[in-house]
């Protein structure tokens, strides 16, 4: 029965093809909205992610304010990796300067740090070395590359050996950074080198630690606890003196906003469902009255009301899950193309996404189906033949 209810929607719908489509509108639109805000949201929430995770998902940063009279310095730093919840501890002083190579130039940020950098921020090397220890104890003027800075000022990555001028100082190259395609990359922009802290203080005249990035050696948020008590005693209990950050909590506050927003998009996409089952239960009831006579004679020759229910019910269930099949293509070529766009960002569609579109839509379509088959059903049948239209 179920079978033949399926072939008779399939022939009632193909009957009139535009009419159907226009009814299928209404749910490829609310598909599409659905399907592609939710998807955008959750590709730019993965980008977002991935990029803090680079950035060092698990790294505390302090930014001193005021040092009260007692900076902080090199030597303090081993004060602060010794803490038992911390691993590493690197400065991160920033100057901006202007680089060059023969004709080219560019302003960088040249970032003053140490060897334990490499491993806070999670960096990569393509070619060469990052800093050393003696580097930073005997102030040499050598520098790594991010990946976009080397192929600016010489045309070319594997620069290792060469040297350049930095703030009108002259600079060894002795490593170079793998290029950095993040999605907060592309957003910032610049470019940037690395030199030993000792050097690039003395280049921006500030002897002292202002920035530090530190390393967890077991739970981020102990190792936040610790710092946090160790800046307070520094600096006579000063809140303050000093900005912490976790950067897992910036995560995870990410996340709880992404969320949160893919719901409200999707609750927004999902009235635009609505409005399409609204317009399918339209053309339903339209489709009772043009085919009153036909139901009639169903009834005269025997068919029973659940036959007559589920002849429309299928109907409409039908016309919903094609308009879902279609705004599912749609919804995978606009990802397609905004992909490519985008660039740094891959838009896909989750399987949960598509299970959630299919399933509200198929929802849609039996709930709004169901008064037209409801009122088809229960018409009489001598009435029914006996309507003319």
């Amino acid at each position: 029965m179920i079978l033949q209810s399926i072939k008779m929607a399939w022939e009632a719908i193909t009957s009139n093809k535009m009419r159907s489509f226009l009814t299928m509108l209404g749910i490829i639109i609310g598909v599409m909205a659905l399907v592609v805000l939710v998807s955008l949201v959750n590709g730019a929430t993965g980008a977002v992610t991935n990029s803090i995770t680079e950035l060092g998902n698990d790294m505390v940063t302090v930014n001193v304010r005021d040092d009260k009279g007692s900076p902080i310095r090199l030597e303090d730093l081993d004060e602060i990796a010794a803490l038992e919840a911390v691993g590493e501890a690197a400065p991160s002083g920033s100057m901006n300067a202007t680089a060059k190579f023969g004709y080219s130039d560019v302003t960088v940020s040249l970032y003053g740090t140490t060897p334990a950098y490499y491993n806070v921020q999670g960096l990569n090397l393509k070619y060469g070395r990052f800093l050393k220890t003696a580097d930073v104890e005997n102030a040499s003027y050598v520098t790594v590359l991010a990946y976009n800075t080397a192929e600016e000022l010489f045309g070319k990555a594997d620069v290792v050996g060469e040297q350049l001028t930095i703030g009108g100082r002259n600079f060894l190259v002795v490593g170079v950074l793998e290029e950095d395609t993040s999605l907060f990359a592309s957003m910032l922009g610049g470019y940037s080198a690395y030199a030993p802290f000792t050097v690039e203080s003395r280049m921006a005249d500030v002897p002292y630690i202002n920035a530090l990035s530190v390393s967890p050696a077991g739970n981020t948020d102990e190792t936040e606890s610790q710092v946090e008590s160790y800046m307070l005693t520094r600096f006579h209990q000063d809140e303050d003196a000093f900005r912490l950050m976790n950067m897992s909590s910036i995560s995870d506050a990410m996340s709880t906003v992404t969320g949160t927003l893919s719901l409200l998009l999707g609750g927004i996409a999902a009235i635009s469902l609505l409005v399409g089952g609204i317009g399918i239960m339209n053309i339903m009831l339209v489709s009772v009255t043009e085919r009153t006579k036909e139901i009639g004679i169903r009834k005269a020759i025997g068919a029973g009301k659940k036959s007559i229910m589920m002849q429309f019910l299928i109907e409409a269930l039908v016309v919903s899950l094609m308009g879902c099949l279609f705004g599912l293509a749609l919804s995978w070529l606009i990802l397609q193309i905004a992909t490519v766009i985008a660039q740094t960002i891959t838009f896909s569609m989750s399987i949960g996404v598509v299970l959630l579109a299919v399933g509200f839509s198929s929802i849609i379509g039996l709930i709004f189906g169901l008064y037209p088959a409801n009122k088809a059903a229960n018409k009489h049948p001598i009435e029914a033949l006996r309507y003319e239209g």
